[in-house]
Order: C-alpha cells, then sequence, then structure tokens
C-alpha cells in the first residue's frame, strides 16, 4: 500500500465507495484511529457519502449513469454546498458521490436477498439481523399477536426483511434531510455540529477548620477524563473545563507505591510536602495501591459486551475503534472465561450467546460484522446484557457488563436519572459495570462517568487503540476485577496544626460526613493493582489570613484540644471498604505527621502527581492555580518522569508543550 497519511483523500474515497480490500480497510482504519487528521477526513468522506447515497439511492444504472450523476452533484455544490463544503468534500464530492450512488442503487437489494438465501444468517451482518428479529417482534398485527412463522426463505420471511430494509433507509433519508441543515464544516474551524456534553465543575473551596475539620469523599479509579483531554489537545483545540477532572489526571498514571502484604486488599501511603504553586501552603498526598493478583490465579469471568451500533457510532473514531478494542479484550482472556455480545440501535438484540472463550474466534467473528445504523435505545440494551449476565452468573467469579458507546442515548430512557436508577437497581445483582467511551462530537461525558459510577465500575475514554491496549490488555486485572468496593475516604485536620484545606479535584464523588459510616450510601470500587492518588492542599496554623474573632454563642461550649492535638500529627486519616461480596464495611484508621520536607526531598511519585494537578489547574483555569504555569509544570514533570513503561509520561510532556502553544 501507498502511505496512507500522505494519500489519505485517495483512501478516504476508496473507503467511503467500498473499494478497498479487507486489508486495505483494516489499514486504514488503524491509521486514522491514532491519526486526528486522517480521522477527520475518513468521516467526513463517510458523511458524504452517507448523505449522497441517502439522496441517489432511487437511481438506476444506465447509460452515461456516472456522467448523469456527477452533473447532478456539480449542480449540488452549485446551489448548496460552496459555503458549506469544506474544501476536502469539494475535492472528494463528485468520485465519491457516484460510487456511492451506484452501490447504494444495487446493496439493498443484494443485502436482502444474501439474507434471504442464506436463512438470515450471513455472517456480515450479525448486528443487523439481531435488529431485525426484535423490529420484528415490535411489528406485530393489530390483534397484538405475532403471526406464525414460515420456514426460512419463504416470501413472507422476504417481505418481512423487505419492509425491515424500508422502513430503516427511510429513516436514514429523513436523518441525512436533517443532516443537510448543518453545514459540513472542517474540526479545524472549531464549528462543525457538536453535542458533546460536559457537567459544570467548581473546584472545592478552602475550608477552614475552625469551621469544619472534616472532609469526606469516595474513591475513583476512573481514567476517562484524561485520555479525551489528550483527545483535544492532539486535535489542536483546548478541552472545555468541564472535561478537565483532575483527579482522574491524576489517577491516568501508574505510581510505585506498595503494594499491601496482609489481610486488607491494598496498602496506603502519605505523604506531605511543600505546595509547589502556593508559597507557606503543604500538600498532602493519599496513596493507595490495590493488591496485584497474577492472572493465573484471577477467578473465571462472565462478561456481556454491551455494544452501541446506531447510525452514531458509523465513525471511524467510534464502531471500527470499539470493534478493535473489544477484539483487544477479547484476546486477554482466558479459555474458562465466558463472552456474550448484546447491541442495540433501534432496539437491543443479542448477537452471541454466553460463549467459552476457548472458542475466541467465533467471538472476534461476532465483533468483526457489526455494523452501524439506526437511533440509540440504550435502556433496552442495558436489560438485556444484565438479565444475560444473570443467567450466566459465576459464583465467586467475575460477572460484568462492559458498555462502549458514544453515549447518545435518544429512543427509550433518555432521561439521566432513569437511566443512572436503572444501572443502580441492576447494580443490586452483584453485576458490575464498566463503561468505555469512544468518538468526538457526541461524547455525553458526565452521564457515562455517572452510570460506571452508579453500576459499581469504571470509566475509560478510548481514543486510540493503544488506549485500548492499556486499559483492557496492559491493565485487565484492574478492569475486570474489583477488590474492594465502596471505598471511602474521611480526613480529620487538626486545628492547632492546620489553618484551613482543600481537596483537590473529586468534585463530585464529595460526600456528607455522616454518609461516612453509612453502609447504605455508595462508593468507588478498587480493581486489582490499581493505583489511586488524593490531594490536598493546606494552610499551616499561622500561615493564612485569619478570620475576624466572632462572639461565641451562649448555647456553646468551645472543645478544648486533646493531647493528641499538640502530638505533631496534621490529621487523621480514617477509610472504609467492603469486601466484593459484603454488605458491612470494615474501618481503617492513619495518622498522618509533616516532616516539613521541601520540594526537593520529595518522591517523583509525589513531583509527578504535583505537577499533573498543576496542568489540570491551568487547563481549567482554577482560581487555586497560585503561581503555577505550564512551564513549571514542566520542569516538575521532567525531573520526576522516573520509569516510564509504555511512555505515557513521556506523552503528558508533549501534551504540556501543546497546551503551553495553544493558550499562547
Amino acid at each position: 500500500m501507498k502511505d496512507i497519511h500522505a494519500n489519505i483523500e485517495e483512501y478516504a474515497a476508496a473507503s467511503a465507495a467500498g473499494m478497498l480490500t479487507a486489508a486495505e480497510e483494516q489499514a486504514v482504519r488503524e491509521h486514522a484511529a491514532s491519526c486526528p487528521s486522517c480521522r477527520s477526513a475518513l468521516a467526513e468522506c463517510r458523511k458524504v457519502a452517507n448523505l449522497l447515497g441517502n439522496a441517489l439511492g432511487a437511481e438506476k444504472p444506465g447509460a452515461g449513469f456516472e456522467e448523469e450523476i456527477a452533473m447532478k452533484v456539480e449542480k449540488r455544490i452549485d446551489e448548496n454546498g460552496k459555503k458549506a463544503a469544506s474544501p476536502l468534500i469539494r475535492r472528494l464530492w463528485i468520485p465519491v458521490s457516484v460510487a456511492a450512488a451506484a452501490i447504494i442503487a444495487v446493496g439493498i437489494a443484494y443485502s436482502v436477498s444474501d439474507l434471504v438465501t442464506s436463512g438470515g444468517g450471513h455472517s456480515g451482518q450479525a448486528g443487523e439481523i439481531a435488529l431485525m428479529d426484535a423490529w420484528a417482534k415490535d411489528h406485530k398485527g393489530a390483534s397484538g399477536a405475532c403471526e406464525p412463522q414460515p420456514a426460512p426463505g419463504t416470501i413472507s420471511r422476504q417481505e418481512t426483511m423487505l419492509a425491515f430494509v424500508k422502513e430503516k433507509e427511510s429513516k436514514r433519508r429523513d436523518f441525512a434531510e436533517e443532516e443537510e441543515r448543518i453545514p459540513l464544516e472542517s474540526p479545524e474551524d472549531g464549528r462543525y455540529h457538536n453535542t458533546e456534553q460536559y457537567d459544570h465543575i467548581q473546584d472545592n473551596p478552602f475550608v477552614k477548620t475552625a469551621d469544619d475539620a472534616m472532609s469526606t469523599f469516595s474513591i475513583d479509579v476512573d481514567t476517562a477524563s484524561y485520555s479525551n483531554v489528550r483527545r483535544f489537545l492532539r486535535e489542536g483545540r483546548l478541552p472545555p473545563r468541564g472535561a478537565v477532572r483532575i483527579e482522574e489526571m491524576i489517577n491516568y498514571f501508574n505510581y510505585s507505591y506498595a503494594p499491601p502484604d496482609g489481610r486488607v486488599p491494598f496498602a496506603v501511603r502519605m505523604e506531605v510536602c511543600e505546595c509547589p504553586w502556593k508559597a507557606g501552603h503543604r500538600l498532602l498526598l493519599v496513596g493507595i495501591k490495590g493488591r496485584v493478583v497474577e492472572s493465573s490465579r484471577r477467578p473465571k469471568a462472565n462478561l456481556v459486551f454491551l455494544i452501541d451500533v446506531s447510525g452514531s457510532m458509523d465513525d471511524p473514531a467510534k464502531l471500527p475503534l470499539l470493534v478493535s478494542s473489544m477484539q483487544t479484550l477479547t484476546n486477554s482472556l482466558d479459555p474458562g472465561d465466558r463472552v456474550a455480545i448484546v447491541v442495540y440501535a433501534g432496539a437491543a438484540g443479542l448477537v452471541l450467546p454466553s460463549t467459552p472463550c476457548e472458542r475466541k474466534q467465533e467471538i472476534l467473528e461476532a465483533l468483526g460484522n457489526l455494523r452501524a445504523g439506526g437511533s440509540t435505545q440504550g435502556s433496552a440494551g442495558i436489560m438485556q446484557a444484565y438479565e444475560v449476565a444473570r443467567e450466566n452468573f459465576i459464583a465467586g467469579g467475575i460477572n460484568r457488563v462492559i458498555l462502549a458507546t458514544d453515549g447518545d442515548f435518544n429512543v427509550g430512557i433518555t432521561n439521566r436519572s432513569d437511566l443512572v436508577d436503572l444501572v443502580k437497581k441492576n447494580a443490586e445483582s452483584k453485576v458490575f459495570l464498566t463503561v468505555l467511551g469512544f468518538g468526538t462530537g457526541n461524547i455525553k461525558d458526565a452521564q457515562l462517568e455517572e452510570l460506571a459510577d452508579k453500576g459499581n465500575g469504571n470509566y475509560a475514554y478510548i481514543d486510540t487503540l493503544k488506549e485500548a491496549n492499556k486499559v483492557l490488555s496492559e491493565q485487565i486485572g484492574g478492569t475486570l476485577l474489583t477488590i474492594a468496593k465502596d471505598v471511602k475516604i474521611q480526613m480529620v485536620f487538626n486545628e492547632v496544626e492546620v489553618e484551613a484545606f482543600r481537596l483537590i479535584g473529586y468534585e463530585n464523588r464529595v460526600l456528607r460526613h455522616r454518609d461516612f459510616d453509612d453502609d447504605r450510601k455508595d462508593a468507588g470500587e478498587i480493581g486489582a493493582g490499581h493505583t489511586v492518588t488524593a490531594l490536598y492542599e493546606f494552610v499551616p496554623a499561622g500561615a493564612g489570613d485569619r478570620k475576624p474573632e466572632v462572639t461565641p454563642s451562649p448555647f456553646k461550649t468551645p472543645g478544648q484540644p486533646t493531647a493528641e492535638a499538640f502530638s505533631g500529627a496534621v490529621c487523621q486519616l480514617r477509610m472504609r471498604y467492603k469486601e466484593p461480596e459484603a454488605d458491612q464495611s470494615i474501618p481503617l484508621v492513619f495518622r498522618v505527621e509533616d516532616s516539613r520536607a521541601d520540594i526537593t526531598r520529595s518522591s517523583n511519585d509525589f513531583r509527578w502527581a504535583a505537577a499533573v494537578a498543576g496542568f489540570g489547574m491551568l487547563l481549567r483555569d482554577s482560581e487555586h492555580k497560585g503561581n503555577s504555569t505550564f512551564q513549571q509544570v514542566l520542569m516538575l514533570a521532567e525531573e520526576s518522569v522516573g520509569r516510564d513503561q509504555g511512555g505515557y509520561r513521556a506523552e503528558f510532556l508533549d501534551l504540556v508543550r501543546t497546551a503551553m502553544r495553544l493558550k499562547g
């Protein structure tokens, strides 16, 4: 093959027209998954092909067919495309449209006849068949009863499939007409149609210990924010503030915390040092390392892949990357593990029943046969996936639904709170949830994060095949195997030593103090081998501006400090966690002291976490960023890279430089 990057226009046109061999198509998709500009070109061509295929699908080939279509397309460009179409689209419009129109004209008839002659089981249409069967169930007669099913291959079966395809194509035309109202802009100009959604994040404020000496929150092992921020920066754009969750950026990286050596499934490390962005302030690191479980000792897994195959997934960075990612996971599983595949679009369907991984080729082929199209009824898919997981439940094993989507739920239960309630209710069945986000322009980030949180699982955003390999192969133990659930932290600061404090990040994980001892309150999970890091910035007593004295209440007697208050401890760290199968939590207590060390005497782990936190505050333009700069972040990170397995820390340095250029 010729160089893909240098000839992307040619390959994009050929891909959109279906003219590449399977090997060429795979190579183009893999390249596009890691190259934003080529991914954009491929997506634009596919969009044009879809629009023109729907608009010209009724044309029938004949004498001068290509010339006739070319004239129509050129006229259409003159009338509608001059202001809307990007230069790339205009160069590729005619060749792609001619090929697309020709394919559409014969493709539907071929697909239907092929389905009929194969008895409805053509391997290239696995997802379509499952959805078609669900469609047939929904389109019953007036009496509400399904008619008797004729033998495969009879005219009734053909009519059913033709009706299904006709309705599907009608919806596609409606979608195309709506899309024509949206200007086709190149992603680089920042004005293309974008429905991504992020929650507003308000930084945790400083709290006076005299007002409230406690801080309570749920741990979080999600990493989606970091890879999503990376995607924005690689595209030459600064991320929206709501996309930057500092705790997820910090927790994206591995740290050299010592593993546990006792019955507790995780070990805790604490370090206090100088705060690099605010003179006089101190920084407290709380590091948690989950028990590492060797693959040979990992329990057997019962997994259900819940895959979004709706029309919005028809993009190189979505379904093709998703399929490759799930194939990566499948190849990482053991023969004793099991996988089922449920897909959802306008309806939900079981593509593959629970299948042992000793038959991996069947699973890989079922994934490779998935195709995108239709609306998004995620709630139906969620219910069916949990039902399949419960039917194949492995006592003492790993039971998990893995939801892979761009997050757009527009049919069935679409309200966010109702979807969360649905997942939360199903989590009671001891089936955990992992959420994988894909794609650009449509990601519903906050919703996916909350679904993972309430589903007793984790949330990752997959932007490249390398990221898929990290989450689903390198860190498969942490992704699949939960070693502790409902993990809560409560920090109690010593008013004698600490004047004020604030938790960095974890804004949407803050709990009420009384929730700490309430085992009914949900919290985060720790996977095998996971590292979790939390940072507190605090003001030592006497270093900050004190509030004016207030006349004490006649109804309250100020408490007298205990001897412990003068022991030098800055705070007490309290934790609660549950074993994966348990309902009652186990308490832990640790004493935290400040050695008064400056930043030069801190560990690599401390400096790296501080650098990432500083980077997040700069991206969000936090009011608490102090004197932090990108240059300072870069210097702090460069001297603390340490062992960089996978090159993820070197990649972070490049992202800091990119953000520095974008910020000017």
